[in-house]
C-alpha cells in the first residue's frame, strides 16, 4: 500500500538528496501556484457578485459601503473561533517566528485557513491585500512537505521559502519578485544550495498561474511613456516624499492596531473597528477592498475613481479637484488596513503598501504638474511611488524594484524605480530597522536575520543549556556530608547553597581529594571552609543573554559558569561546551548554504 513511509524508503534507494529536493520544489511551487489562482479568482468574484447589489441605487450603494467590510469580518471572525477554533497566526510574523524558533514548522492548518479567513475578508471590502495570507499560505505548503517527507530542519526551511516564493511569483506572475520576496523578507541566504530550487518554485507557480488565469484578474501595466534621465531628480523628491508616506503607514498602523488591542472583547472590536471602517469606506469609496482597482483606473488616466469609488461616475474631474482626495485616500488607507486587521479581518499590508504608494507618486506627478514644473507621466510616478512605498514598509528594495519591472512587463523604468527605492530605503532603514511583518518580532528577540552569528546567541535558549545534574551541599554541612555528596554525584563540581537556595559559591573535587580519606575531619570540617566563594565574573543571571555569558567564557577563559536568579537563588551551571555545541546545531539548522 502507498504511504508517505514507503515514499520515503523508495526516495532514499533511487534518489539523491538534490534531486529529490528539486522535485519537492517544483511540487510546492504547483501548489502555491494554484493557491494563488483559487485565492485571487474567488476573491475577484464573490467580490464581484457583492458589489453588483449597489447597482440598485443610491442608497442600497451607500448602505452596502458601510455595513459590507464589517460583514465580510463578522464571518471571518466566526470562522476563526468556531470552525478553526483556534488562532490560525498572524500571517507572515508567524512564519517568520517558526522559522526562528520551530525550526521552519507550520501547523498543516495554515495551508487552508488563512485562505479562506482572507476571502471572507477581502470579498467583502476589508481593505486588506491577499498577498500575506497566500504567502503565509505557501509557506505552510513548503513546510509541511518537508515535515512529511522527514527533511532536515535547514531543507524544511529551504521549502517553506519555495513556498512563498512560488505564491507571490504565482499571484503577481513575477517570479524574480518571489524570490526576491524571500530572501529580503525572510532574509534567507541566495546561495547555489538555495536557488534552484527558489528558482524552480517560483517559475513552476508563476507558469501555472499565468496558464491558468491569463491577465484578467491580476494587476497588469504596460509603459506608455519612457524614462529620460532629466527625469530622475523629480523621482528623488518621490523618494523623499514616498520616505515620509512609508513612516506615517508604520506608525499609524501600528497604533490603530494597538488600540484595539486594548479592547479585550473581540466583538466589541468588531464593533467599533466595523463602524469605523464601514465610515470611511462610505466617504471614501477607494478604500473598499484591495484597492488596485482604483489603482488600475488611475494609471489609465481615470481620475473620477476618486470621487464615487466607480469608473462609470459621471461627475466632471480634473487634476485639481483630484489633489484633495487622492492626498486623504493616502492618509485614510493605512487606518483602514490597521482597523481591518485589528478587528478581526486576515489580510496582509503588502497590497496596501502598494496602493499606498501608487498614490504617492500619482500625486507627486500631479503637484509637480499643477506648479508648472517639466511635465511629468502620473502612471509612471504612481508605478514607481508603488515600489519606494513597499520598499519603505517592507525593507525590501530589491523586491519591490523588481516586482514593478515584472508586472510592467520590461525594466524601462528600472532606473528611476533604483533611484526612488534607494533614497526611501536611505530614509527610513536608520528610523525603522525592520519591516512591518518583523518588527515586533525583532523588538522580542525572536527575529532570524542574515546576521546567522548574532541571530544564533539571540535566538537560543539559555534555559535550554543550564545543567542542574550537580549534587548541593548546605552551608551547615560537614566533610561526611561532602564525601556523600561525592559518592552520589558523577561531577567534580559541588554547589553550596543556604537553606533557602541562596548560591554562595563551590566545592572543587580536587581540592578536597585528600581529604576525603581523613575520617577524623568528617564531623569537624566545615562546608565553608572548603567552598571557592565565587566572584561575579563567574555567575551569569538567568535574565543575562547568551552574548553576556559568551563574553564571560571568553575573558576569563572559563570552563563552567553559575546560573543565578534575579533573587541570587542556585539554578544550575552553564558549560562552555554545550553552548558552543548549541552555537554550531543553530548555525548547521540555519545557514543556507
Amino acid at each position: 500500500m502507498l504511504s508517505i513511509r514507503n515514499i520515503h524508503r523508495w526516495r532514499i534507494h533511487h534518489l539523491n538528496g538534490t534531486t529529490f529536493l528539486i522535485l519537492l520544489a517544483l511540487l510546492v511551487g504547483l501548489m502555491s501556484g494554484l493557491a494563488a489562482v483559487a485565492l485571487k479568482t474567488v476573491v475577484h468574484y464573490v467580490g464581484s457578485l457583492v458589489t453588483q447589489f449597489s447597482e440598485g441605487g443610491a442608497s442600497s450603494a451607500n448602505l452596502l459601503l458601510f455595513i459590507s467590510p464589517a460583514v465580510g469580518m463578522l464571518l471571518t471572525v466566526l470562522f476563526v473561533n468556531y470552525v478553526v477554533k483556534g488562532d490560525i497566526g498572524h500571517g507572515l510574523p508567524s512564519v517568520l517566528f517558526a522559522i526562528s524558533r520551530k525550526k521552519s514548522r507550520l501547523p498543516q492548518k495554515n495551508m487552508y485557513t488563512s485562505l479562506i479567513a482572507s476571502t471572507l475578508t477581502v470579498a467583502f471590502g476589508g481593505s486588506v491585500g491577499l498577498e500575506a495570507p497566500i504567502a503565509s499560505t505557501g509557506a505552510a505548503i513548503g513546510s509541511n512537505i518537508g515535515q512529511w517527507t522527514h527533511l532536515s530542519p535547514k531543507n524544511v526551511r529551504l521549502l517553506l521559502g519555495c513556498g512563498a516564493a512560488g505564491a507571490i511569483a504565482g499571484i503577481f506572475k513575477a517570479p524574480f519578485a518571489g524570490i526576491l520576496f524571500v530572501v529580503e523578507v525572510f532574509m534567507f541566504d541566495l546561495t547555489a544550495t538555495t536557488a534552484l530550487p527558489l528558482i524552480v518554485a517560483s517559475l513552476s507557480a508563476a507558469t501555472i498561474a499565468s496558464f491558468l488565469m491569463g491577465s484578467g484578474i491580476q494587476f497588469t501595466f504596460t509603459i506608455a511613456t519612457p524614462f529620460s534621465l532629466s527625469q530622475l531628480p523629480f523621482y528623488i523628491v518621490l523618494g523623499l516624499f514616498c520616505a515620509l508616506v512609508s513612516l506615517y503607514f508604520l506608525r499609524a498602523s501600528d497604533r490603530v492596531e494597538s488600540r484595539l488591542k486594548r479592547v479585550s472583547s473581540k466583538w466589541v472590536r468588531l464593533l467599533i473597528g466595523g463602524s469605523v471602517l464601514g465610515l470611511l469606506v462610505l466617504l471614501f469609496p477607494p478604500l473598499y477592498g484591495e484597492g488596485y482597482t482604483m489603482l488600475s483606473h488611475l494609471l489609465t488616466g481615470k481620475e473620477q475613481i476618486l470621487m464615487l469609488g466607480t469608473e462609470h461616475n459621471p461627475q466632471s474631474v480634473n487634476s485639481i479637484t483630484a489633489l484633495l482626495p487622492l492626498f486623504l485616500i493616502i492618509l485614510f488607507k493605512p487606518l483602514a488596513t490597521a482597523l481591518t486587521i485589528g478587528s478581526g479581518g486576515v489580510g496582509g499590508t503588502f497590497g496596501p503598501s502598494l496602493v499606498v504608494g501608487g498614490l504617492s507618486g500619482y500625486f507627486v506627478a500631479l503637484v509637480s504638474n499643477l506648479i508648472g514644473l517639466p511635465p511629468q507621466d502620473p502612471a509612471n510616478f504612481a508605478l514607481v511611488g508603488m515600489a519606494a512605498v513597499m520598499t519603505g514598509v517592507m525593507q525590501a528594495p530589491f523586491m519591490a524594484t523588481f516586482l514593478i519591472a515584472e508586472i510592467t512587463g520590461g525594466y524601462g523604468l528600472l532606473v528611476p524605480l533604483l533611484a526612488a527605492s534607494a533614497v526611501t530605503y536611505l530614509c527610513v532603514h536608520p528610523l525603522e530597522r525592520h519591516s512591518i511583518y518583523a518588527r515586533k518580532l525583532a523588538q522580542h528577540g525572536d527575529l532570524l536575520t542574515h546576521d546567522k552569528d548574532a541571530s544564533a546567541w539571540h535566538l537560543l535558549d539559555m534555559s535550554s543549556l543550564i545543567e542542574t545534574n550537580f549534587v548541593v551541599v548546605r552551608q551547615g554541612d560537614r566533610l561526611r556530608d561532602v564525601v556523600e555528596a561525592v559518592k552520589n554525584s558523577r561531577r567534580n563540581i559541588f554547589p553550596v547553597l543556604t537553606d533557602d537556595d541562596k548560591f554562595l559559591g563551590v566545592i572543587v573535587l580536587d581540592d578536597i581529594r585528600k581529604l576525603i580519606f581523613r575520617t577524623d575531619l568528617y564531623d569537624s570540617m566545615s562546608v565553608t571552609s572548603m567552598m571557592h566563594p565565587m566572584s561575579e565574573g563567574d555567575l551569569v543571571r538567568n535574565s543575562d543573554s547568551l552574548i553576556d555569558v559568551v563574553g564571560k567564557f571568553r575573558v576569563g577563559n572559563r570552563y563552567n559558569l553559575v546560573v543565578i536568579d534575579d533573587h541570587d537563588n542556585y539554578l544550575g551551571f552553564i558549560s562552555r561546551a554545550n553552548t558552543f555545541s548549541a552555537y554550531r546545531r543553530f548555525i548547521n539548522d540555519t545557514t543556507d548554504e
